[in-house]
């Protein structure tokens, strides 16, 4: 998957397919940054990258002048986040640490951080309310939480469409969204539970987003083949992106708010 625009600014004139499951939520963050900057008073924010991976987000954030700490477990994905800060040019502001989101406070501080990603992460611990909790104890009071996770209305759709009917079912009555033993997505959610997650764990939430209401369900060579679809897409996905109405059937859901106090 490409990296969104390190600029957060102008959408290329050529995009990928893949940036279009990032544009939506990089453009959110790069605000959310912008606006914490300005509340700051400073050039650069500290932000923590909870399963950062290979550096999607990291690497942009630091290209914009932040420090940028990754935590995630896979030795190998921070490796290649390493060699993707080095050929970026933004090595000296990231730094990769193994580890996760329930042993957070075993390799980063608490409450040192202006903003924190937890992107990917709650769909595969065993405790997700604890994982939000650690999530928003490592902010600073007044800092930016950016939660995007599996949403269960895109996958019971995706299943229907497939024409996996009993799967998109079992979706909807499983506890975790999942559709089967096959499924590989341990756990899914709504808006309602991932805002209601943020809230108790003491973040007023400043937005919502549908992430990917199109893009996986739209058939690939229609997107690579007819002229400016593919443009015509990114723009579509971002006007939806806001919308309500939208959140239910989202593959992704995009949760943006503020701490509290």
């Amino acid at each position: 998957m490409s990296e969104p625009s390190p600029t957060g600014g102008e959408t290329p004139p050529r995009p990928s397919r893949a940036s279009v499951r990032t544009a939506v939520v990089w453009e959110v963050l790069k605000d959310a940054l912008d606006r914490r900057v300005k509340a700051t008073g400073t050039d650069h924010l500290d932000i923590l990258d909870t399963g950062g991976g290979t550096g999607k987000f990291a690497v942009p954030a630091a290209r914009l002048g932040h420090r940028v700490t990754v935590v995630d477990p896979s030795p190998n994905a921070l490796f290649a986040l390493e060699r993707r800060a080095a050929e970026a040019g933004v090595a000296d502001l990231v730094r990769g640490v193994q580890g996760d989101i329930h042993g957070l406070f075993d390799v980063v501080e608490r409450g040192g951080y202006d903003a924190v990603l937890c992107h990917g992460v709650l769909e595969y611990v065993d405790d997700p309310d604890e994982g939000v909790r650690n999530a928003v104890e490592a902010l600073r009071p007044g800092g930016a939480l950016s939660l995007l996770a599996a949403g269960l209305g895109g996958a019971v759709i995706a299943r229907a469409l497939a024409g996996h009917f009993n799967d998109a079912r079992q979706a909807l009555s499983d506890p975790d969204g999942r559709w089967g033993t096959g499924d590989p997505v341990p756990r899914r959610f709504t808006a309602e539970q991932l805002t209601d997650a943020v809230t108790r764990a003491g973040v007023e939430v400043g937005a919502v987003h549908g992430v990917r209401v199109f893009a996986d369900l739209v058939p690939g060579v229609l997107v690579d083949t007819e002229p400016g679809a593919l443009e015509a897409l990114l723009k579509l996905e971002a006007a939806a992106a806001e919308l309500p109405a939208f959140h239910s059937v989202a593959t992704q859901l995009h949760v943006l708010g503020e701490k509290r106090g």
